[in-house]
């Protein structure tokens, strides 16, 4: 077996193994005495039905689980909700799958608007310094703002609180491509563009032949934090303005007391993020350049 992947074995089995601890104290920490649960669901059981039937949701559904709820009433909610992770019951009731999709695709259109404004612009500052001296400090201000400060001026201004969030995801990922941008162009080898300056080659053509597979690392490096960055926004702007998303169903989850399908949800947003990750790391190897 290679090096690499006998490394690869050994890191999985740590992970998995990191896992199962995690999943064994979960257990220990959540576990009811026999009395205590005996005793719970006595007590309980009227008022959960009670509180079920003015969600209008089925009664036997637990909807309030009294302390931190325990692996066996995580893995029936997460039975429950990829059962059927598309339906759609009115505004306030949507599947996982739906809200997932919503928040996905406000993350894909304001990232892309960033994309084709940040990554033009990078080109410009880094092969002008008279640019980048005269942008810098429009961008240093701009830049250090938090995304969500820029919500209220959204709302306020666009009166849409679907478009608010996509405004407020290409904020956030303009500046870390634009920075990488400029810094992967100005940072490609000298000898490379003096070549293509004896051959009398065209600035377009050399952006794009010469520059752009150079810089394309460093890019991809900036597009991957953007991404990271906007994924985790669009999950606090959903909970700030509400109406659809992965956000905003982890906030009305917990207005209807229900620890498990906040959970759930927390570890939909995680998985979802590692996955978009790993895409652009992909991306990001497959432009590298090794020896």
């Amino acid at each position: 077996m290679k090096p690499a992947a006998q490394l690869g074995w050994r890191a999985a089995l740590i992970s998995l193994a990191l896992f199962g601890c995690l999943l064994l104290v979960w257990h220990l920490a959540t576990a009811p005495k026999e009395s205590a649960r005996i005793e719970a669901g006595a007590s309980s059981s009227a008022a959960d039905d009670e509180y079920a039937k003015l969600m209008g949701k089925n009664s036997g559904t637990p909807v309030k689980t009294s302390g931190f709820p325990g692996l066996a009433q995580m893995g029936e909610t997460m039975r429950k909700e990829l059962a059927d992770p598309f339906y759609d019951n009115g505004p306030n009731d949507k599947g996982i799958g739906i809200q997932l999709g919503y928040s996905l695709a406000r993350v894909g259109l304001g990232f892309a608007i960033a994309a084709v404004v940040a990554i033009p612009l990078g080109f410009l500052l880094g092969m002008s310094p008279l640019m980048q001296r005269a942008l810098n400090p429009f961008i240093q201000i701009l830049k250090p703002i938090s995304p969500l400060a820029w919500m209220p001026l959204a709302l306020y201004t666009i009166k849409d609180s679907s478009i608010s969030g996509i405004f407020v995801i290409f904020i956030c990922s303009v500046w870390p491509m634009l920075m990488n941008t400029a810094f992967g162009v100005a940072s490609v080898r000298r000898d490379w563009l003096n070549v293509a300056k004896t051959l009398e080659v065209k600035p377009l053509r050399k952006a794009f032949l010469v520059i752009l597979p150079a810089a394309a690392p460093t890019i991809l490096t900036g597009m991957r934090i953007s991404m990271g960055i906007a994924w985790l926004v669009i999950v606090a702007a959903e909970m700030l303005v509400g109406g659809t998303g992965i956000g905003y169903f982890v906030w009305n989850e917990w207005n209807n007391l229900s620890l498990t399908s906040v959970i759930f949800a927390i570890l939909v947003i995680g998985a979802t993020g590692m996955v978009l990750d790993l895409v652009f790391a992909r991306l990001q190897k497959l432009v590298t350049y090794t020896e």
